[in-house]
């Protein structure tokens, strides 16, 4: 692991900014800081640093989860962090950015569950899921780049954020996750292109930086489709992840996705996406998405076991949309199928679902033969800064025991979700307050079995986030 954030930001700050020697004489006054001077020399590296920009964002985490028959588990996390972007020049700048985060309090998040056995699934993931004990040294540096950028043309290396269908922030814990390659950036007419190479991941509720292979599986591993234990975690060899994608506006409203992802030696996804988009005069819109996965040699290992994608199966997903939007609400209905080919397979340490149906709190990857039915109402005032997310989803899963269709050994479930935000203005303006509660109520048979239904199902789970951003 790094050195602690403060220290180590401290040291690239000074490095950029006040890159002078730090030796000082006793007959000398101290220059600390450095001293601000009436005339600027613009032509020089040092004025690019000084000139740049500095941001700010503190956060406030609290977390519970009621399960079934339990007590309740409940964290609450404070983190900060600062990000640095200098001044372009020839129209390069780097960018960095690091985050730290304090356990202020919890349950006791080292033992697993009295009833399945199983460790906490939403408490422990805003800290260190790798390391449970770990309340002190809760650090990460997340961004390092070089950037280029002129035009509508941007081209980043280093360790960047990236929000794509398959890879993407999943910003539902204290820090997102982040990624470490080359990616491009081209828009042109409303067209935009996109493309790039991922070699290294540090996913959220982690802190370290991972390989392509490793990175997969610091999350739960769940099962192979014969029932036996996962056992591709610190198993699978990737040398990175080559991801393109595109969003075209040929038709007048509409707006089509293209995006093809290749996990070298492991798998391969590819997205068509299709939607409608709302106006004063045609409120309403819709959706179309396909999903099509197939393994690539032997799935990341040659051992069966070992394997993260099974090259007995293949994946085929696909969704609809309609929704209406008018003032101050929008109203849409959601569906997604996966069908009997095989399993949605995505390392969840890299992103949330790109499916119409996900609710914040769960998502659908792991799984074949689904049926998602999702309504989602949404409202954003006109007035004030306040906006409110409902959803209530049905989603129909194989058996728990149907393990090549189930890999995690979820129930199917029913989901009720409410999401609210307000930022405020002012006095007071930077602050952001965010409500989240959801519950998830099992639908089909448990086997009265606790690692089936804890953390999964028959479970309620309350968020209470505040975010300053300065």
């Amino acid at each position: 692991m790094f050195k602690p954030f403060l220290f180590s930001m401290a040291c690239i700050l000074l490095l950029l900014i006040n890159a002078k020697a730090q030796h000082q004489e006793l007959n000398e006054a101290p220059k600390l800081w450095g001293k601000s001077k009436k005339e600027i020399d613009t032509a020089n590296l040092l004025y690019r640093f000084q000139m740049g920009t500095l941001h700010g964002h503190l956060r406030s985490f609290y977390s519970s989860t009621h399960n079934k028959n339990s007590a309740v588990e409940f964290a609450q996390a404070i983190g900060g962090g600062i990000q640095f972007v200098s001044k372009p020049l020839y129209n390069f700048h780097v960018g960095v950015s690091g985050f730290f985060v304090y356990d202020a309090f919890s349950s006791d998040l080292t033992k697993p569950h009295p009833l399945s056995n199983t460790f906490n699934r939403y408490e422990l993931g805003l800290f260190d899921i790798t390391d449970p004990s770990n309340k002190t040294d809760i650090d990460r540096l997340e961004e390092l780049y070089l950037q280029y950028q002129k035009n509508k043309f941007t081209l980043t290396i280093g360790k960047q954020l990236l929000n794509t269908p398959f890879i993407n922030l999943q910003d539902g814990r204290m820090r997102p996750t982040e990624v470490q390659g080359v990616w491009g950036q081209y828009e042109h007419k409303k067209n935009k292109f996109y493309g790039g190479w991922l070699n290294r991941f540090s996913p959220r509720s982690t802190v370290e930086w991972y390989k392509t292979g490793t990175s997969i599986g610091l999350y739960s591993v769940g099962v192979n489709i014969d029932g036996t234990k996962s056992g591709y975690k610190n198993e699978l060899n990737s040398r990175g992840v080559a991801l393109i994608g595109t969003e075209l506006n040929l038709f007048k409203h509409h707006s089509i996705q293209l995006w093809n992802q290749y996990v070298e030696n492991i798998f391969n996804s590819s997205l068509l996406q299709v939607d409608k988009i709302p106006s004063r005069n045609a409120p309403y819109y819709y959706g179309l998405q396909i999903v099509r996965q197939n393994v690539v040699n032997a799935g990341g290992n040659q051992a069966i076991e070992k394997t993260y994608f099974n090259p007995s199966q293949s994946s085929f997903v696909f969704g609809a949309r309609i929704g209406r939007n008018v003032g101050n609400w929008d109203h849409s209905f959601n569906f997604t199928r996966i069908t009997k080919q095989g399993r949605y397979l995505m390392p969840r340490e890299w992103g949330r679902d790109p499916f119409y149906t996900f609710l914040l709190g769960e998502r659908n990857e792991g799984n074949g033969d689904l049926n998602a039915y999702v309504i989602k109402s949404k409202f954003a005032a006109k007035k004030i800064p306040l906006k409110i997310n409902l959803g209530i989803g049905y989603y129909d899963l194989a058996d728990i025991k149907d393990y090549a269709m189930n890999k995690y050994s979820f129930p199917a479930y029913m989901q009720y979700n409410l999401d609210t935000r307000y930022a405020f203005s002012g006095f007071w303006k930077g602050w952001e307050l965010q409500v989240i509660y959801f519950y998830k109520d099992a639908i089909a048979d448990t086997y009265d079995n606790p690692k089936y239904y804890v953390n999964k199902a028959d479970m309620g789970h309350f968020n209470l986030i505040l975010n300053f951003h300065f």
